[in-house]
């Protein structure tokens, strides 16, 4: 005796009850760009509560160069510790967040060797959402990493001589100049291929460029040839216009410097950072 194979129609019913039960409901509305950058913004601050050290090894240097500075060379160099606090907060304060921009380009490498970049690629949202909202995260660290070398100054006993308003502005600045910065090293990170590789050679880049600028010392204390590259580096320009701010002396060509410098890497980085990221994935 043989048996015919029998198909069940199960399977067939419970896909068509699925698709009408689809088709009854209403497609939900496609997220706006806003609103998708906004949501890689905040996955960009819950990294920070999962990966703390990302946020310590760049806040934690700039307070112990505050501390040591101030309180071994303070004397020797300005004549009182209070006096050279006062010259030297607005530079680390500088440092402090310019060295924070690294962790963009960081953060942009593991999520391309992890393959999660893939995973946004499928889902239906605005293309460079991910990036945007990445900076925008990126952002409010960059705030984080200032105010804390700003309530260390005001413990040791910095009182800013333009008061509230010029730390803010000050603040400000340098956070948008930042924000330009980062474009620098989101480029960085989608040409290395490790996020090790992309620390490394961010730090290698931006050790010398703030050593080798006004953070510390008066450049006019400086040899010649090294007073020339001081006079040139990016980092002296933002420091200066920064000291300016919160000192009550800035002048509008210091700031405008500056800005028009973050609109420039703006400008350049940002477009060729959407063009790797399109077509390294």
């Amino acid at each position: 005796m043989s048996t015919a194979p029998t198909t069940s129609s199960a399977p067939a019913a419970d896909t068509a009850a699925v698709r009408t039960a689809l088709s009854s409901m209403p497609r939900p509305p496609r997220p706006g760009p806003l609103s998708t950058a906004l949501t890689f913004g905040w996955r960009g601050m819950l990294k920070i509560k999962h990966v703390p050290e990302q946020l310590l090894d760049v806040t934690i240097t700039p307070v112990l160069f505050v501390v040591m500075f101030t309180y071994l060379f303070g004397g020797a160099i300005a004549g009182s510790t209070g006096a050279y606090l006062r010259y030297l907060l607005p530079g680390i304060l500088v440092m402090s967040v310019v060295f924070t921009t690294v962790y963009s380009g960081v953060s942009l490498n593991t999520d391309m060797t992890k393959g999660v970049v893939e995973r946004f690629r499928s889902l239906p949202i605005w293309r460079p959402a991910p990036l945007v909202g990445a900076l925008l995260g990126d952002t409010l660290r960059y705030v984080l990493a200032g105010s804390v070398i700003v309530l260390l100054g005001l413990v040791l006993g910095y009182r800013p001589p333009a008061g509230p308003g010029g730390v803010l502005s000050g603040m400000v600045l340098v956070v948008v100049f930042s924000f330009g910065l980062s474009w620098v090293f989101t480029t960085v990170g989608l040409l290395l291929r490790s996020p090790g590789a992309v620390m490394n050679g961010g730090f290698m880049v931006l050790f010398p460029l703030t050593f080798l600028s006004n953070v510390f010392v008066d450049p006019t204390t400086l040899p010649g040839w090294l007073e020339a590259f001081v006079a040139v580096n990016p980092i002296s320009h933002l420091v200066t216009a920064t000291r300016g701010l919160m000192e009550g002396t800035a002048t509008t060509g210091d700031v405008g410097l500056v800005l028009a410098t973050a609109v420039g890497l703006t400008a350049v980085f940002a477009p060729l950072t959407a063009y790797l990221y399109r077509n390294r994935v």
